[in-house]
């Protein structure tokens, strides 16, 4: 059974004449298939897939992304790796199922998986805990990214959460630290890493894990540091503003290439990655292996500035930001402000030495005047 968004409703009703002329055995009875009619409604679907999705505003492209029978992680894992080799648990409190990681081939090269698993039905979904991840599978992703890192080997990671899991389990056991680990980790690391983000990218949840040489990610994706839904509650006390804070935040492929927080979009087919999951697979191995070839030439201290750059330079070319200096800089700058401070005090300190003197004066007279 296929599964429709609230704006694709023309094409339901398009796609489902098509599903009953294509089949012989209707309600009517025996009838012959009436291909000329099909194939007209066929290109009239095409037509109207393309127009409704190449007009998608922020919050339609959150519900794409959210999609139930979007592709995940694990499809992406079985069809692009060979000889996946699954580990799992973080060897201090338990193994995580809202992640899928381990290591594999690609391309003829010896790589670590990591992926956010949504889950493909109700029974997984619960399983996987709708991809938030605890923070035992942020501290496995750590252990095994640094196992990686030991071994030499390229981390590829598939993003796909609407946020780390906020239960009061989670967070006894120290979300915020799992978290900003893995993110401390993955900025560390001395060999290549990319992140591909296919579905949300929500909160720090999915940050934790792409803090990346490369971020892709899908033309239909969303990344950002709160949901929707969420912001509206906070900005506008009404969870109903979605168009609004989806708007707002920047959080499509689109913006976001354009602030340069990601290097790539992914185009994904007409109607969204779950319509042709081969040409999505395709794509995405393409992307992958012209970025790897790119990060597998340069040297470990080479892949560690290259991040370092990427994420200090985020935001820097925009007008607000046309006059930030690095780090070094706004240290040195601040060091001398406050020597010519310094200076500028010394050169006035007989004023100011006077200037005290009369006031404790005025002081005292006024004390004994009306003592």
């Amino acid at each position: 059974m296929k599964n429709f968004l609230n704006f694709e409703n023309e094409i339901k009703k398009i796609e489902t004449e098509i599903d009953r002329l294509k089949d012989p055995y209707n309600n009517e009875g025996i009838s012959s298939v009436d291909t000329d009619k099909i194939d007209k409604l066929q290109l009239n679907l095409d037509k109207k897939i393309k127009d409704i999705y190449s007009n998608l505003d922020p919050w339609q492209t959150t519900l794409v992304a959210r999609h139930e029978d979007r592709p995940k992680s694990k499809f992406f894992i079985d069809n692009l790796f060979k000889d996946f080799f699954p580990l799992s648990g973080d060897r201090l409190f338990g193994e995580d199922k809202s992640s899928i990681a381990g290591l594999a081939n690609f391309e003829g090269n010896s790589v670590m998986v990591i992926g956010q698993e949504k889950g493909e039905d109700l029974n997984s979904r619960i399983e996987r805990n709708f991809g938030m991840m605890r923070p035992e599978g942020y501290r496995k992703s750590i252990r095994l990214m640094k196992i990686a890192d030991k071994f030499g080997l390229p981390v590829i990671l598939f993003i796909d959460t609407p946020g780390a899991y906020p239960g009061v389990g989670a967070e006894e056991r120290g979300q915020a630290e799992a978290i900003a680990k893995s993110i401390e980790c993955s900025l560390s690391l001395g060999v290549p890493t990319i992140s591909i983000i296919i579905g949300e990218g929500g909160s720090g949840g999915a940050i934790a894990l792409a803090s990346s040489n490369k971020i892709l990610m899908f033309e239909n994706a969303i990344y950002s540091v709160i949901s929707p839904e969420g912001c509206a509650s906070i900005l506008w006390r009404d969870p109903k503003k979605t168009l609004e804070s989806a708007s707002a935040m920047k959080l499509t492929s689109k913006d976001l290439l354009k602030l340069k927080i990601i290097d790539e979009i992914i185009p994904e087919p007409s109607g969204g990655a779950h319509r042709d999951r081969d040409l999505i697979l395709s794509k995405v191995k393409k992307s992958i292996s012209r970025h790897l070839g790119e990060l597998m030439i340069m040297s470990r201290q080479d892949i560690i500035n290259h991040r370092k750059n990427k994420f200090l330079n985020i935001g820097r070319e925009k007008n607000i930001s046309n006059n930030f200096l690095s780090s070094q800089d706004l240290f040195t700058e601040g060091v001398a402000k406050i020597f010519e401070v310094r200076k500028k005090i010394g050169n006035k300190r007989y004023y100011i030495f006077l200037s005290i003197f009369l006031v404790l004066i005025l002081s005292i007279i006024l004390q004994l005047n009306f003592g």
